[in-house]
């Protein structure tokens, strides 16, 4: 399931583009969870597990809201991406280090990819 969430967590940016012309975060959390539902209404995959991955989707930068393992991998992923696409100093990779990563293999990515 957090292949899933990981894989689709931005599925919202096209959508939120064309509707408000901006991929920020709150359109795509706004556009995501219709698209992944639409994605796999016709998928073998459990109903709460949809639900979950919409929920993911749905919330992924609101970071007060996470509230699972899953949740945590995939916002620590989407971090470690976006360090670089974004290209964050060195001062923003080590706030967002202290802020955001919490599990012992992505603070080991963090530091090792962006903290040497």
């Amino acid at each position: 399931m957090v292949d899933i969430a990981a894989i689709l967590h931005d599925i919202g940016i096209p959508e939120a583009e064309k509707k408000y012309g901006s991929s920020a975060g709150k359109y795509q959390e706004l556009e995501g969870p219709s698209v992944v539902k639409t994605l796999l209404k016709d998928e073998d995959i459990d109903t709460e597990l949809v639900d979950r991955i919409c929920y993911i989707v749905g919330n992924h930068h609101s970071y007060h809201k996470i509230d699972g393992l899953d949740f945590q991998v995939v916002v620590e992923a989407d971090f470690l991406v976006n360090i670089y696409e974004d290209e964050f100093t060195q001062q923003m990779v080590e706030a967002a280090r202290h802020k955001h990563f919490k599990t012992a293999a992505g603070i080991a990515m963090v530091e090792h990819m962006y903290l040497r």
